[in-house]
């Protein structure tokens, strides 16, 4: 009997071998340490954690994890090139990574945001590693989408996503925005351009019932922060009647929100000068120009001025760029927002709100919320929270990859 049950479990292993390496060239084989991480649904794989290689395998190619006993973990594409050598698309390991398998996952990406979005004009369709796709992110902005692939494993797939994009959401064009230093660690080219139609790439969408333009071909990443969508409807009650500060504002994504739930007057300020003219056309195109005040400037530099000057607001808005991308360089971005901080709650009328932010991946939201203690003690302010958010729904966190939440939020106010 032991005998026929050993036959039956070695033809079992037999075959699995051979699903295992149907659709794959070699193995990854981890060494023997801490893979936890791992197994709890990280889907990335250091060139560190990796023992050896078996088999033969291209750059940008499928291959199977296996831990130190060779049992399966899943499959992903390897790249030597970069420290995250394999992203993982499946645990499953009679999945293959195939045309059928992307059609899947976009469509369960797709049906998860007509779940969770009121409104569907303007969304993120296609969030990485939330979304099982690592390294790729697909915006959608009217009707048009834009798409970043990475990571030299997911840029293999381009075409096969761009045809199954027209299938599943049928846009009237597609672009590329590529063009972003991320992918030189993956020894690909930073590019940009049309992949499907050819159209004007500064559009119209609508968010939260208000009209914006966004420049397709040379706005910050996909042309515009979607992230913040309800963080910005989040305002209304803190916006009404108000004379508000948004610093930072680039396109005029808070000001012009702030404008259409009623603040009284907006001061838009941005260092930079193409930012601000986009924002001037957002509130053109709404009609609120007469409520708004545009000041190309260092918001660092103003914040003080203001500070010693002693101008007063009902409402501060600070949503800066992320002052660090590193681990090494964290202290010295807690430092630019402490001061940033510091600066609005002095010129904030008792009563007041701050709405501040901090989209810093190496900042975490103990930290942030810490800063803001910090700032308030120093600038004799008594603050309470009133809200602690994070990004929209459409950017959803995996709770296996902390990489996937960085965006934060407060609400304060100043009393």
């Amino acid at each position: 009997m032991s005998i026929q049950l050993n036959i039956l479990t070695n033809y079992d292993i037999k075959k699995l071998l051979e699903v295992m390496r149907r659709d794959v060239m070699a193995d990854v084989i981890l060494r023997n340490t801490n893979i936890k991480r791992i197994l709890n649904g990280h889907p990335w794989i250091y060139k560190t954690e990796i023992d050896r290689i078996e088999g033969d395998y291209t750059p940008g190619g499928i291959v199977n994890v296996l831990n130190h006993k060779k049992e399966f973990i899943g499959k992903g594409y390897i790249n030597l090139k970069s420290m995250i050598t394999v992203r993982l698309l499946t645990r499953d390991i009679n999945e293959e990574i195939d045309e059928e398998f992307f059609r899947r996952r976009i469509k369960r990406a797709w049906e998860y945001r007509k779940k969770v979005m009121d409104n569907l004009n303007s969304c993120r369709v296609v969030f990485a590693e939330a979304d099982f796709l690592p390294a790729l992110i697909v915006d959608k902005f009217g009707d048009y989408l834009v798409l970043q692939t990475l990571a030299l494993g997911i840029d293999k797939y381009k075409n096969t996503i761009v045809k199954l994009l027209v299938e599943i959401l049928n846009p009237k064009g597609i672009y590329e925005r590529n063009d972003v230093n991320v992918r030189e660690l993956e020894g690909l080219p930073q590019q940009k351009g049309y992949l499907c139609g050819k159209f004007d790439t500064m559009q119209q969408f609508e968010e939260n019932g208000i009209k914006f333009w966004v420049d397709i071909e040379n706005g910050q990443k996909t042309g515009y922060f979607l992230d913040q969508k309800e963080n910005r409807k989040a305002i209304q009650n803190y916006v009404k009647d108000a004379e508000v500060l948004d610093c930072f504002s680039h396109t005029g994504s808070f000001t012009v929100h702030a404008l259409h739930y009623g603040a009284k007057r907006v001061e838009t300020v941005d260092i930079s000068e193409e930012a601000i003219e986009i924002a001037k056309k957002n509130v053109e195109l709404n009609g609120y120009q007469e409520r708004c005040n545009f000041v190309c400037d260092n918001a660092f530099d103003l914040l003080r001025r203001y500070d010693k000057e002693s101008r007063k607001f009902d409402t501060v808005i600070l949503d800066p760029p992320a002052f660090t991308k590193s681990k090494e360089t964290v202290k010295d971005a807690l430092r630019g927002y402490k001061e940033i901080n510091l600066r609005a709650l002095k010129i904030l009328r008792e009563g007041g709100f701050l709405i501040t932010c901090s989209c810093s991946q190496h900042i975490k939201p103990d930290m942030f919320l810490g800063v803001i203690k910090e700032a308030a003690n120093d600038a004799k302010r008594n603050v309470r929270l009133v809200e602690q958010r994070t990004q929209s729904k459409d950017h959803p966190i995996l709770l296996a990859s902390e990489e996937t939440q960085y965006l934060k939020c407060l609400i304060l106010q100043v009393l």
